[in-house]
């Protein structure tokens, strides 16, 4: 065998990919190549161990990196494919082979935050509680959250009247999702937990599949997640665990994640090598040194003596510009990057990035102003695009006519003068005789004489387009029902029409996206006896589509700091350093939280090659009123000698 690809790794990067060690973990800083070394001990167990591909599991953070390690293996190894993705395409596998044992039906369903935040708004409206009083994304984190800490609703101790109503929502959520077989993001995790927990079978047949299992990213997983990860690896049948994170990484905290998740691993787990990455490829002394002197202020830093070292050269001193307000802070970063342009030929990249997204209007004003060209990195989503929301939702009510949400999405879009009190009356019928708004339309359309005539017609001309369509495309591939839903419907023509007179620009391009990655999604998973439907579709699009793809060529990148994880630049502006924004308010007064916007400061250092240029203001204008702020306090946590004040 041809070990060749081993000698571009450092010592420690060996160790961890030709580590016999049935469980390791891989403790892997900020640019020491960690997607590197996942890839290699892939390629080593395929090529060197010779272990089957198909037993290879990889658990990702993104689908991004679940692609990108595929890829790159399959051009090492003759176009060898491993199992890989998420935990929640991963579960989903799972739910789908063992549907039965999960009380689910073969064609269960999955939605997404909007489906969620429609189904507990109708169930506020049922229980005629005041929408003011319940606000819907709270209940929906509240939730999700449960969920993803275990913690089903019969299970849940009320202390007041207001837990006892949040709890009525989730119970009265919980059975309706049950009922029409849809199974939210969360639910897809506590649901394969709860299959494996109490099925053993089911457990020893997954893990004797994939008995080799590699996870990246292990410091974001949350509770759920790292359950899901025990019960794979903690056992005799899984001959390998490859656990790969940084705990000064952590950054996710608010939506669960858990920083003792490496501790935990090491009182769980038996016989765990701990392997360190401390070497940074990516970033100068300088840069590395003031990275490892601000997270040496964590105190959860010291679990692990793990410092950051490189080779590089020393390069620039950290800049650091006062503003006196945002306005002159967002022309001096502009204003910098226009001349750095000039004198550099653009050969260079720069990120700009934030705590928080309202930074980058004001930002974006002056990048404008000087004719620079930028791309606003983690936009919105493919899935929440409206044109893609309303595409959807009729290829939704198409396959399922049951679908109230779809319904009520798209019943009068295009316009067919169906109005917000008809859909009243839809909706009561729908309460009175408990059945579905298509149902409830049917019946309107058979019983209300009494009703407008213009309204029962519209009514009339729409279950009838749908009733068509459901009819013509019954015989054709996905590709061609996805393009034809998407033509009859009147959504493409619509936007097209529309396009130029309305901002409704590119809204066809998206379309035409939606019904290419049919396409894709049918060539990839067609064979001899099964061929793809729409709900696999649909699945695939609400699993897959969590990123964007930026083949985007622009140098000059703004985003969140959350957005930038695992992404590098020649020069990074860190904008808005004022405690109360950077760090949070909150965090001043919680030293939990606080230690998390730390590591969210490292993670912002760590994304710089070669220069960071670190900005604040003296104040700002609040509502029309100016509010003074002092500078971050992270910023005095950087020796003096490694900063060059602007």
């Amino acid at each position: 065998m041809n070990n060749n690809f081993l000698k571009f790794l450092n010592e420690n990067q060996k160790k961890a990919v030709c580590s016999n060690s049935k469980n390791i973990l891989v403790l892997a800083g900020a640019g020491s190549g960690k997607t590197m070394v996942i890839i290699y001990r892939i390629i080593w167990f395929i090529l060197n161990k010779n272990i089957n591909p198909n037993s290879i599991l990889t658990i990702t953070f993104t689908n991004k990196a679940s692609d990108e390690i595929n890829n790159r293996i399959k051009k090492f190894t003759n176009n060898n494919s491993i199992n890989s993705g998420t935990f929640h395409s991963i579960s989903y596998k799972i739910l789908k082979i063992y549907h039965k044992y999960s009380n689910l039906s073969n064609d269960f369903q999955i939605i997404n935050n909007y489906d969620q935040l429609k189904i507990i708004k109708n169930i506020i409206s049922l229980l005629k509680l005041n929408e003011k009083n319940y606000n819907c994304s709270y209940i929906l984190k509240y939730i999700n959250s449960n969920k993803e800490n275990i913690i089903r609703e019969n299970n849940i101790i009320c202390k007041n009247d207001n837990d006892y109503i949040l709890l009525e929502i989730y119970k009265k959520y919980q059975k309706l999702c049950n009922k029409l077989n849809l199974v939210d993001f969360s639910e897809l995790l506590i649901r394969s937990y709860e299959l494996l927990l109490n099925n053993k079978d089911i457990l020893n047949k997954c893990i004797n599949k994939f008995n080799n299992i590699l996870i990246d990213e292990f410091q974001d997983i949350n509770k759920i997640q790292y359950f899901l990860s025990k019960i794979l690896i903690n056992n005799d049948i899984c001959n390998s665990s490859t656990i790969v994170g940084d705990n000064n990484q952590s950054i996710y905290g608010w939506r669960g994640s858990n920083i003792n998740n490496m501790n935990n691993l090491l009182k769980d787990f038996s016989n765990v090598e701990i392997i360190y990455l401390n070497q940074n490829y990516r970033s100068t002394k300088n840069i590395i040194k003031v990275a490892n002197s601000i997270i040496s202020n964590n105190s959860s830093s010291v679990i692990y003596n793990k410092k950051l070292w490189t080779n590089n050269n020393y390069g620039n001193l950290i800049n650091i510009y006062k503003a006196n307000n945002e306005i002159e802070e967002s022309k001096f970063i502009s204003n910098f990057i226009n001349k750095d342009f000039k004198s550099n030929l653009g050969n260079k990249n720069y990120a700009i990035l934030y705590r928080n997204n309202y930074k980058s209007r004001i930002i974006e004003e002056y990048l404008i102003y000087n004719n620079l060209s930028y791309k606003i990195y983690g936009g919105l989503k493919f899935l929440d695009r409206q044109e893609i929301k309303n595409s959807i939702s009729y290829i939704r009510l198409i396959d399922n006519t049951n679908d109230n949400i779809a319904y009520e999405k798209i019943v009068n879009f295009p316009p067919r003068r169906i109005g917000n009190k008809t859909l009243e009356l839809i909706k009561n019928v729908s309460k009175e005789n408990n059945i579905s708004y298509w149902d409830s339309t049917i019946y309107i359309i058979n019983n209300n004489k009494n009703f407008k005539k213009v309204c029962i017609n519209s009514l009339i001309n729409f279950v009838n387009l749908i009733k068509f369509i459901k009819k013509d495309i019954i015989d054709y591939d996905l590709p061609d029902q996805i393009y034809k839903i998407i033509n009859y419907s009147g959504i493409y023509n619509f936007y097209k029409l529309n396009e130029y007179n309305n901002n409704l620009l590119f809204k066809t391009d998206n379309i035409n996206e939606l019904i290419n990655s049919s396409k894709q999604f049918f060539d990839k998973n067609k064979n001899f006896n099964i061929k793809p439907n729409i709900k696999e579709f649909l699945s695939h699009l609400l699993l897959k589509l969590d990123y964007i793809e930026n083949n985007n060529n622009n140098n000059i990148q703004l985003m969140t700091i959350h957005s930038s994880k695992g992404l590098e630049f020649d020069t990074v502006f860190i904008s808005g350093m004022e405690n109360g924004i950077f760090p949070s308010q909150e965090s001043l007064i919680d030293n939990f939280i606080l230690e998390e916007e730390r590591r969210l400061f490292y993670v912002a250092l760590t994304r710089a090659i070669k220069n960071i240029i670190i900005t604040y203001s003296e104040y700002k204008y609040i509502y029309g009123k100016v509010v003074f702020f002092e500078p971050s306090k992270f910023l005095k946590e950087i020796p003096n000698k490694f900063i060059k004040i602007i």
